[in-house]
Parts: C-alpha cells; structure tokens; sequence
C-alpha cells in the first residue's frame, strides 16, 4: 500500500513524499528504510527508487521515498553539490522519527543519493545504519560531493557498501581505499560486471534488496 503527503520543511521546502506500507499478511518490521535517490540535476528522483520500496514493503518494511528539493512535486531548487538536499534528508528522518515512534530508521542513498544520505547520517539517534548503492567516490565526482564523504566514513554507525565493478564513478580499488578510512564495521558487495547506471536499472533491484535487508536484521541481533 503506497500514501503520498507533502512535508514541509524547516527551511520552507515542500517535499513530496511517498510512503510504501507493509501489507497485512506479513510482519512489520522494527525498522523503517528511507531511500534517498540518484543527483537531481540528472535527472533523479523518487520514481526510479520505486521498485526497491515496494519489494521491501512486500517484505514488512515501511519505506519511504521522497523527491529532493526542486524535483518531481517537491518545490525549491536543487543544488550543485547537494548540499541544501542534506537538509531534505534529515527533514524526512526527523518525521520518521515522530510519526513512527520506537522505530530505527535505515538510511540508504543511490548515486549522488549515496554522498547525501551519509552526510545525515549523525542527525538524529533514530538512524542505525547506512547503505550506499554506488557511491561516486571517485576523482570527478569528488570534485561535487566530495565534501560529504567526511562524515559518512567518520560516522561510527554500521555502513554498507554496493558498488559494481565497472562501476564508471569509481573503481575497486578507489572503493577499497576509502574504505580503509571508515570508522566502525564497514561493509563491502562488489556486484560483478555491473556499470554505475546498470546497477541502477530495475534488473538489479531484487539483489539490491536482499543486501539491504540482510544488512538491516544484522542490525537486530
């Protein structure tokens, strides 16, 4: 079952916001996943995260997906570097937070979602744990979200890797390098054979999907 609301933001932005709901012949789980998606100025946005909320709503997640800002039916201007759309991830964790009491949150970001996502990561005690699907680590993209990479990688939280290896952002070893620097238990899943942009496509959203739960009820125990 998928709602839609508008949020309004602390800064004034509406965003549009989605919410995937477990259906009622399955247990809900204790943990909701937000998903942030691909670089706005891309062509980004919600719809394309699609396929991974309704698979883990159908596996008794409650996920939320949301437009940033300036994309979709969300209103304000997106930015070159994604640092104002931080603030869109943290306005949506924050009602998670108040709207779904007792609950932890997973925050997961795809893309130049990945850089975004993790800079939320320390905002609120309710987030437990990171997944990035594709992270541009890479010289280029560095030159755009590079200064998010801080925070996500000091961050003490579990934090999960995806990446493909012909990934055209960032290679294995840029990969592997930056992960050396990770504070906490990092976690690394190289999918073999896979480019940035295919990993992305709905072909890829299953395995998406059971690394991301399997990472979320590792969180549990």
């Amino acid at each position: 079952m998928m709602e839609t609301m508008q949020l309004e933001t602390t800064s004034g932005v509406s965003l549009s916001v989605r919410i995937f709901k477990p259906t009622s012949n399955v247990v809900e789980k204790p943990v909701v996943m937000v998903l942030v998606h691909q670089y706005s100025k891309m062509g980004g946005c919600q719809e394309l995260m699609r396929g991974m909320a309704y698979r883990l709503a159908a596996k008794g997640f409650t996920t939320i997906t949301f437009d940033l800002r300036g994309v979709g039916g969300s209103t304000g201007k997106p930015t070159l570097t994604g640092t104002a759309e931080v603030q869109d991830v943290v306005a949506v964790c924050r009602w998670v937070s108040q709207h779904f009491l007792a609950r932890s949150i997973v925050l997961i970001g795809s893309s130049a979602g990945a850089p975004i996502a993790g800079a939320a990561i320390e905002t609120l005690k309710e987030v437990v744990g990171y997944v990035s699907l594709g992270y541009p680590f890479g010289i280029l993209s560095s030159v755009l979200f590079g200064r998010h990479n801080k925070v996500c990688l000091q961050s003490q939280k579990p934090k999960l890797f995806v990446m493909g290896t012909n990934d055209g952002f960032t290679s294995v070893e840029q990969l592997e390098s930056k992960l050396k620097t990770a504070a906490g238990r990092v976690e690394k899943r190289l999918v073999q054979g896979a480019g940035h942009f295919e990993m992305e496509g709905p072909q890829y959203d299953d395995q998406m999907v059971e690394y991301i739960i399997t990472f979320a009820e590792s969180l549990q125990r």
